[in-house]
């Protein structure tokens, strides 16, 4: 075919339809068809989200066998809502599947109004389900575990919340042979928020983190009030546990925030810690009989939390076990406890110890903490027994405000090897060591906002308050 002459294959009709082809698809109204196309299409797939989102549904439930059966057809996004009213001896159980932008929400119709007594409990596992504004009042110490979040060894919950709910009992003393327990926290990035835990006086730990073999916790417990619990007269009596001694090794990473305790007196042990690389910051303890325990853990943070102890008895502050704990910008203020529940009470560890055991505080750091008025303000070598004999090394005492003018500061009850003493304003009837280095003159005690009343619980139940 020669240059500018056409093919003779190709008809004339046809080389006029290419060329209509070519112009519609380059041509400005075909760019206007194509965004107009396309708007339609946006259209088409937002009414489509529009009628998934509108699936969701709110569903009445009015007793136990009512959520079963509801328990089995939820779907993510619904919402069972519990009548409100006495819920006696009910059990229930829900394995879910939400999804983050769609939890699965079971919560009170009114909050606080569905009231769940008795032998009763709750079990959740799953992932997103949110429990919200149930009442638990007097549990029976058959109830075991009253929130559990599992529904059995297998299935774990996860990133689940229990938000505005309350376990109280007013129920006597009972140390019966089996525990029980107002919260078990299984599985992994679980929060417990704004809850009220109050008058647990069966044995076992109110609330617990377990961690499963290997695993990590990552839970949140925020900004819930943990109310007065009556001495237990023997282990048991905590009112938190992050861990246990068979995973004391393990880093948890939970995160303990803005709680509320007050007059926590089940045994000398308010929180137990028994994990690594937790936080335990911005909680206030009010005329607590005990100490925040570092008991089998390493790597932990404890900062800008309040002890307040009136001069109550027994009150305490932070007890330390293990490696590389960082102390920080605390305040210990009026606390009348000793030894366990000194103000700042460093361990003597055991040679070779076993997961029960205590092991030797090492490279602990102790800064900018305010230490007033306290009977005992820092024990160095507390003796479990006489096999405690490894002493704290390696800790480092800084920028510290220790002032008790009626009492002697520091208890060296045993050597303390390496440490290092700088910048720390010391005011009391003696000082406890003599040449110690570090001392400077008095400095301001440092402010910082705590949790109060108000921001932990819930706004339906105020409960014990402080005087």
């Amino acid at each position: 075919m020669l240059p500018g002459h056409p093919d003779p294959h190709v008809r004339g009709d046809s080389r006029h339809s290419l060329t209509k082809i070519k112009t519609s698809l380059s041509g400005p109204f075909a760019i206007a068809r194509f965004l107009a196309s396309m708007t339609c299409m946006i259209r088409f797939l937002l009414l489509l989200l529009i009628a998934v989102g509108a699936c969701a549904k709110d569903i009445p439930v009015a007793d136990a066998d009512a959520f079963s059966r509801a328990a089995k057809e939820a779907q993510p996004g619904d919402t069972l809502l519990l009548a409100s009213g006495e819920w006696r001896d009910a059990k229930l159980k829900i394995k879910a599947a939400g999804a983050a932008d769609k939890p699965l929400t079971i919560k009170a119709a009114e909050p606080g109004k569905t009231i769940l007594t008795g032998d009763c409990r709750l079990q959740v596992s799953g992932h997103h389900v949110i429990v919200e504004g149930l009442w638990f009042r007097d549990p029976g110490q058959q109830s075991g575990e009253v929130i559990e979040l599992r529904t059995n060894t297998k299935e774990l919950a996860y990133d689940c919340v229990v938000r505005g709910c309350a376990v109280t009992s007013s129920n006597p003393v009972d140390l019966g042979k089996k525990t029980s327990r107002f919260c078990s926290l299984y599985g992994t990035g679980n929060t417990v928020e704004h809850c009220h835990f109050e008058g647990k006086t069966t044995g076992g730990t109110l609330l617990v983190v377990w961690l499963t073999p290997g695993g990590e916790g990552r839970h949140v417990i925020r900004n819930n009030y943990f109310g007065p619990r009556p001495a237990l007269g023997e282990n048991g009596g905590e009112i938190m546990r992050l861990g246990d001694s068979a995973t004391h090794d393990q880093n948890a990473r939970c995160r303990v925030l803005s709680n509320y305790f007050y007059r926590c007196n089940g045994e000398g042990e308010i929180v137990s810690v028994k994990s690594c690389e937790n936080e335990l910051m911005f909680n206030t303890f009010v005329e607590c009989e005990g100490a925040l325990t570092l008991r089998h853990a390493h790597r932990c943070v404890v900062s800008s939390n309040l002890f307040q102890g009136n001069h109550k008895k027994l009150t305490g502050g932070v007890r330390i076990v293990g490696e590389d704990h960082t102390v920080i910008s605390n305040a210990f203020l009026n606390l009348d406890g000793d030894g366990y529940r000194a103000a700042i009470c460093f361990m003597n560890g055991i040679p070779n110890t076993d997961d029960a055991g205590y092991q030797q505080v090492k490279r602990a750091r102790i800064a900018n903490n305010s230490v007033i008025d306290c009977k005992q303000s820092m024990l160095i070598g507390m003796m479990h027994d006489k096999g405690c004999t490894m002493p704290p090394v390696d800790c480092a005492v800084i920028n510290n405000i220790i002032r008790s003018p009626k009492h002697q500061l520091i208890t060296l009850n045993s050597s303390a090897p390496g440490w290092r003493w700088e910048g720390n304003e010391m005011r009391g009837r003696s000082i406890g060591i003599e040449n110690l280095p570090g001392i400077v003159e008095a400095v301001d005690p440092m402010q910082f906002k705590t949790v109060q009343r108000a921001e932990a619980g819930v706004p339906w139940l105020t409960g014990s308050v402080p005087d």
